[in-house]
């Protein structure tokens, strides 16, 4: 397994197949010991399907935990057990971490990148269900404080769980997220839907079957706090895909926290914009 540091330049002897660190990201050893690896599990979906994930612990962690559920974007990219900052430091914080690689992840073979195409995209949440299931009975969940955080499709699979199946959540996160699938694909740019509907579906084809499973549709069943982060130069998820739900929420009261930041995209670059997040985080 890939260690969980910080990335540093190494060099390789090819004769020797030695390696060598050149540089060294954490100078203190009292900061890199307190660095955590997760323990790679596999949990049973609701069709018994095996789904890949990683489960981080803080130290000294006792009784029932807090759990942060985090997913990747992609969809078809990989969750990995690699050195992730802000997972470090919510480990430092006590809770625990949860990465899991649902059904449409990459890394599992073609078969299983393609499970969560188009009208089974639903699938993907289901598994998000099953695994709060896991957690709950082999992670030391505590029921009432399992959190879900994602960003871009992350972040629409954040917005479909707390929606669909809001009885789940003690809070959200949804970074940069798709809303709703139509408005998404009408409104990104030409390139990037002939891209996504590949994976999507067209709205021709598949319109009916967005209107049903979009989480803007289902914004009044969301009940746990949200906080909602973008960047205004977004040029791959619209930036209106976060204001359109955002306005749904504050329209009935529901306490959802909006970060815009006029001066990113679809990833924060900028060191004041990161602390931002963490601050209300």
């Amino acid at each position: 397994m890939e260690r969980a540091y910080p990335s540093d330049i190494w060099e390789v002897d090819l004769r020797s197949i030695q390696a060598q660190r050149l540089t060294q990201h954490f100078r203190s050893p009292v900061v890199e010991s307190g660095l955590i690896e997760p323990v790679p599990v596999m949990y049973k979906s609701f069709d018994n399907l095996s789904i890949p994930a990683f489960f981080y612990k803080p130290k000294n962690a006792s009784g029932k935990l807090p759990v942060i559920v985090y997913l990747h974007g992609g969809p078809e990219s990989q969750s990995r057990a690699v050195y992730n900052p802000f997972l470090q430091y919510l480990l430092s914080r006590g809770y625990a971490v949860c990465t899991p690689n649902v059904r449409g992840s990459t890394g599992y073979g073609k078969s299983f990148t393609h499970l969560d195409d188009v009208r089974k995209r639903m699938d993907s949440v289901k598994d998000l269900v099953s695994l709060t299931e896991w957690l709950k009975s082999e992670g030391g969940a505590d029921p009432g404080k399992i959190a879900i955080v994602g960003g871009s499709y992350g972040g629409f699979l954040v917005l479909a769980a707390v929606s669909h199946y809001p009885d789940l959540w003690a809070a959200g996160i949804d970074i940069v997220g798709i809303s709703s699938i139509r408005n998404y694909l009408e409104s990104t740019a030409p390139w990037r839907r002939k891209l996504r509907e590949a994976e999507y579906g067209t709205i021709e084809k598949d319109g009916v079957f967005f209107d049903k499973i979009d989480p803007l549709n289902f914004a009044e069943r969301i009940i746990c706090p949200l906080m909602v982060v973008h960047g205004a130069n977004d040029p791959r998820v619209p930036i209106e895909e976060s204001e359109r739900i955002v306005k749904r929420l504050k329209d009935r009261n529901h306490p959802v926290t909006y970060l815009r930041f006029e001066d990113e995209g679809h990833t924060f670059a900028k060191r004041e914009n990161k602390k931002g997040v963490r601050r209300y985080g």
